[in-house]
């Protein structure tokens, strides 16, 4: 079998089992292992799949600009946004993330709503400047400019004074075995700090997010207690998410 053919084949069996193991694609193709990380080393390096140990899991495309990432799937974050802001009530402490999903979450809070708002995203904080019943509390630090949220140790250190009621977060992959992941080693280290500072974490995960890992770890998937999701959203893909007790909420 040609290289471009293994290749495919691998492509073909992680969106249909939504991962592959080297030691079965070995067996399959009849070739050593060695053959078969070369071929999943140069699939990740087009960006096509992320390696885990002993295999690989179907890449993220939610790891674009965000720029670019606003484009992405408008309308179903859209609604995602919609059903997050109704678990949100009046006098609330509430930390949004920072995000494409989280920027429509804020412009769809009702202009009565009171409630306070925690964020290290500074495009969140502008966009509720003139909201009249939000109180804002900008998280400092250093600014990441590819998802525009601060991070390091100031941010983190800020947010050990902070109980909430609920965290927006955002991220690049759901799995039910690789967890919660993103595309940045100090962004994961955030949201992990933030999902200690409140009662329930709401992870916001559009298509492209289920059933795809990035490169660094925030958490097991039980990090999240609540996984908002598209009304459409496949049974296959959260099935094994509320099996690992976590609620599911369609949108």
């Amino acid at each position: 079998m040609l290289t471009s053919q293994r290749k495919k084949t691998i492509l073909d069996a992680l969106a249909r089992d939504g991962q592959v193991l080297a030691s079965e694609l070995s067996a399959s193709f009849g070739v050593s292992e060695d053959t078969v990380r070369r071929d999943l080393r140069e699939l990740a390096a087009e960006g096509l799949l992320q390696r885990v140990h002993g295999g690989a899991l179907p890449a993220s495309s939610a790891v674009a600009p965000f720029a670019r990432r606003q484009e992405m799937e408008s309308e179903a974050k859209r609604r995602i946004a919609r059903r997050a802001v109704e678990m949100i009530e009046p006098g609330q402490i509430v930390i949004v993330d920072g995000g494409t999903t989280s920027a429509l979450l804020v412009q769809q809070l009702p202009a009565s709503l009171a409630v306070t708002i925690v964020t290290h995203s500074p495009s969140v904080a502008v966009a509720l400047a003139e909201h009249a019943t939000v109180e804002v509390v900008l998280i400092g630090g250093k600014l990441f400019k590819h998802s525009i949220v601060t991070v390091g140790a100031a941010a983190v250190e800020a947010m050990s004074h902070i109980h909430a009621d609920l965290y927006f977060m955002g991220v690049t992959g759901v799995h039910p075995t690789a967890g919660l992941t993103t595309g940045d080693f100090e962004e994961a280290h955030i949201k992990r700090a933030l999902a200690a500072r409140a009662a329930e974490t709401v992870v916001l995960a559009s298509a492209a997010k289920l059933n795809a890992a990035s490169p660094y770890r925030i958490g097991d998937i039980e990090l999240a207690q609540t996984v908002i999701v598209e009304s459409a959203t496949d049974a296959r893909l959260t099935d094994p998410i509320e099996q690992a007790g976590v609620t599911i909420l369609r949108a």
